[in-house]
């Protein structure tokens, strides 16, 4: 796939302060990034350093204190309410590291819900749960409920379910602290061949090194502050 140069995250001066017990605390501090379309990126530290919540802002979950994103050209401050949450709809994919399916629901409506959301006619939605079911290596299991499929078989679904609506950036929380390094291995391979083949962006907060190794670039934070930014080839 040829590269692609479009800026799909923006962020400038990102700040975030908390209050602890009336004690501010710097969960970021002036954190500019951009990434691009098309990037396997991982953004790395410690406990505390600031991956989760930078997530949450770059995703609208959460408003930083300062500072600005943009996602696909837009600013996402000027947004609120119902148009701040169809644009994460329509533009953000999430995986989370607990799965977070729905448990009563088939795997085809666990990955259909987005769609559906989205008005996307049925019998468009079953063509593409299908296609996706089979680019996850999970083939006739549409009428699986989550609790009969195994841990990998379930992040898969939620892999699916993320990447289904066609989303501009995928973003995965420590997707892989449930699994073992086997299962967890295979699914991260599976991720970066679909990021090879679709061109769909991918963004990992974590602390596995299966990840960090397999991430062509590296984002390290340290006391909510960019200390590393390394693109590897």
């Amino acid at each position: 796939m040829e590269k692609d140069d479009r800026t799909i995250i923006e962020t400038k001066a990102l700040t975030k302060i908390y209050s602890e017990n009336g004690v501010p605390v710097n969960a970021l501090t002036d954190v500019n990034l951009t990434l691009r379309a098309g990037e396997f990126t991982a953004i790395v530290g410690p406990s505390g350093s600031g991956k989760t919540t930078l997530l949450n802002i770059i995703s609208g979950l959460d408003a930083p204190t300062s500072g600005q994103v943009w996602l696909s050209g837009e600013l996402l401050s000027e947004m609120s309410g119902r148009r701040l949450s169809d644009f994460r709809r329509d533009h953000i994919g999430f995986i989370f590291q607990a799965y977070n399916l729905i448990p009563v629901l088939s795997v085809e409506e666990n990955i259909d819900y987005i769609m559906l959301l989205q008005k996307v006619p049925k019998s468009e939605r079953h063509c593409r749960v299908v296609d996706i079911l089979k680019q996850v290596g999970l083939e006739g299991f549409e009428q699986r409920r989550p609790p009969k499929l195994s841990g990998g078989q379930q992040q898969r679904v939620a892999v699916a379910r993320a990447m289904v609506s066609r989303p501009s950036l995928i973003l995965a929380d420590e997707p892989t602290a449930n699994l073992d390094s086997r299962t967890g291995a295979g699914l991260l391979d599976m991720m970066r061949e679909l990021n090879e083949r679709t061109g769909m962006t991918f963004i990992f907060s974590t602390h596995d090194e299966l990840v960090i190794r397999k991430a062509r670039r590296l984002v390290t934070l340290q006391d909510g502050a960019v200390v590393q930014d390394e693109i590897r080839s």
